[in-house]
C-alpha cells in the first residue's frame, strides 16, 4: 500500500520558507524551492558518447592530485567536512568513495560505513552513533550511507515505526544545521541509477565470485521494491533538501563519468590552495659503520611463489 508523500505534522518546505532557511550561516544561503525535486532516479533518453578508459584514467589521475591538494588545506586549515553518500544498491556510492580516497591519507580522509545497528544502539538517540564518527578539525569523512538509512531502507523495509520516521524527519533538518553551525562543512550525494542498468549490476555480481559479497539479501528484494524506494526518495528529498545542506543528484548510470563528476563537484565546494612542498632532497644513506645482518636462516620469510 502506497504511502502518502506528506505528513500533515510535519513542516513542508514553503512553511520553513519563511523561518531561518534563508541563509546557511553565512549569509550566503540559498532559497529553498518550493516544490520536491523531480524523480532522481530518471536517466536522459539519449546517453552521451561512450568516454574511452584512456581518457578517463587520465582525467582521474588529474583529479587526484587536486584530491591531494585539498586535503593539505582541509589539515593547514583545520576544516571539518562530512560527505554523504546516498542512493539506490549497486548506484555507484563505494566506486566513487574508493576513487576519492585512494590517493588520500587515511589520517585525514577516512570512511565510514556502519554495520547493522546493535540492540544497544537501537535504544540510542538515532544520531548518536554516527555522531561518534563526525570529523576532528583536519578531517574529512566521507559516510557510505548515513543517518538516511531511515529515510530509506528503513522506511520501505517497515525496521521503523511510522513514529520513528516521523521523527526523523522533523529533527534531520535541525541536526544537520547544527552540525553546519559547528562548523562542519556537510555535502551530501545521491547517486541516480536506472531501472536497467541497475539490473545489470546485479546480474553481473552475481555472475562474480569476486563482486558476489556485494548483493544481499535485502539488496535483491529491494528489486522488487522499486516505486515504493523512490516514493521514500522524494519525500526523503521534500524535507531534507535544506540551504544549508542541500542534496546534490549525480547521474551514475555511466560509471567513469559520475566519478569524474562528482570529484569536480567535490572539488568546488571547498575552496582551496595549492600547499605543495618544496622538492625533497633525499639525505645520504647512513654507513654500516660495522653493522652486520642477523643470519637470513634465523628469520621466517613468506614463500616466493611468483
Amino acid at each position: 500500500m502506497a504511502r502518502k508523500a506528506t505528513s500533515p505534522d510535519l513542516p513542508t518546505k514553503r512553511a520553513r520558507k519563511a523561518g531561518s532557511d534563508e541563509t546557511n550561516g553565512t549569509g550566503t544561503g540559498r532559497p529553498e524551492a518550493d516544490v520536491a525535486p523531480p524523480s532522481v532516479d530518471e536517466t536522459s533518453d539519449s546517453p552521451a558518447k561512450s568516454l574511452s578508459n584512456k581518457a578517463y584514467l587520465t582525467e582521474l589521475a588529474r583529479l587526484q592530485i587536486e584530491l591531494v591538494k585539498l586535503q593539505e588545506w582541509i589539515r593547514h586549515k583545520g576544516l571539518k567536512v562530512v560527505v554523504i553518500f546516498e542512493g539506490r544498491d549497486a548506484a555507484g556510492k563505494g566506486g566513487a568513495i574508493k576513487r576519492i580516497t585512494e590517493s588520500m591519507s587515511p589520517r585525514i580522509a577516512r570512511v565510514v560505513a556502519l554495520p547493522a545497528p546493535t540492540e544497544r544502539e537501537k535504544t540510542q538517540w538515532y544520531f548518536q552513533r554516527y555522531v561518534a564518527h563526525l570529523p576532528a578539525a583536519g578531517e574529512m569523512v566521507l559516510f557510505d550511507r548515513s543517518w538516511y538509512n531511515r529515510a530509506g531502507v528503513e522506511r520501505v523495509m517497515g525496521f521503523c515505526t511510522e513514529k520513528e520516521y516521523r521523527e526523523f524527519m522533523r529533527s534531520t533538518p535541525e541536526f544537520e544545521r547544527m552540525l553546519v553551525r559547528s562548523g562542519i562543512k556537510l555535502i551530501k550525494y545521491w547517486f541516480s541509477v536506472s531501472d536497467e542498468e541497475q539490473e545489470r549490476r546485479f546480474r553481473r555480481r552475481i555472475q562474480d565470485p569476486t563482486r558476489r559479497w556485494k548483493l544481499s539479501p535485502m539488496d535483491v528484494e529491494s528489486r522488487s521494491k522499486w516505486v515504493e524506494y523512490s516514493r521514500a526518495k522524494d519525500e526523503n528529498f521534500r524535507y531534507t533538501d535544506i540551504s544549508q545542506a542541500p542534496w546534490f543528484v549525480v547521474n551514475s548510470d555511466d560509471k567513469k563519468r559520475a566519478r569524474l563528476n562528482v570529484i569536480t563537484h567535490l572539488l568546488s565546494q571547498s575552496p582551496y590552495k595549492d600547499l605543495t612542498p618544496a622538492r625533497i632532497k633525499l639525505p645520504r644513506r647512513q654507513k654500516d659503520d660495522g653493522y652486520v645482518r642477523p643470519p637470513m636462516n634465523e628469520q621466517n620469510f613468506v614463500p616466493e611463489r611468483y
